[in-house]
């Protein structure tokens, strides 16, 4: 009997734990190196995925590098092979904490909230602060922001013979539709 006590404590806790988080394995992100009037340099992922716990309002991310596509195929492989190295640093994580946090609170209207926390990208972690903006849209909890982010923090080589074709700054949005079941 007390076994039986204990697994179905062990079970209820176990759900309990598991419905405090949302997640998807489909969200988006893009970035943007682009100069202006030169080629555009620009790439998305629609195979990310991310986690919010709704208890404590950590919020963590993964990309697989080699899931951003392109316009040109040669720009992709540039990017895997010379850039990013995935085969050396197959993803890309964040890992931090929203400020203030309340899922109670969530609804419709969207709501900006500070985020900060470690963003590793090519094998070097970064702090980084930002406006994340929530809302309830149709049982899931819409994720969206944007940040910027220099390659050379990130020890990316760009060589100079294209240099001048890539932003100093280059953006990231992000866009997440997380199951709240």
């Amino acid at each position: 009997m007390k076994k039986i006590l204990i697994v179905s404590i062990a079970l209820i806790l176990a759900n309990v734990t598991f419905a405090q988080r949302m997640l998807t394995r489909s969200g988006e992100i893009k970035f943007d190196a682009s100069m202006p009037n030169l080629v555009e340099i620009a790439g998305k992922s629609n195979t990310v995925s991310a986690i919010l716990d709704e208890a404590t309002g950590n919020f963590a991310t993964s990309a697989i590098i080699k899931s951003f596509r392109f316009k040109s195929p040669l720009m992709e492989e540039h990017f895997n092979e010379n850039y990013l190295e995935s085969s050396k640093f197959p993803n890309s994580t964040f890992k931090g904490k929203i400020s203030g946090f309340d899922a109670k609170k969530l609804s419709v209207a969207k709501t900006a909230y500070d985020i900060e926390g470690d963003l590793t990208l090519h094998g070097v972690t970064k702090k980084i602060k930002t406006k994340i903006y929530l809302s309830l849209d149709g049982g899931k909890v819409a994720v969206t922001g944007n940040f910027s982010v220099h390659a050379q923090d990130y020890n990316i080589e760009i060589p100079s013979l294209v240099k001048e074709k890539f932003a100093e700054q280059i953006k990231v949005i992000f866009d997440f539709n997380l199951d709240t079941k």
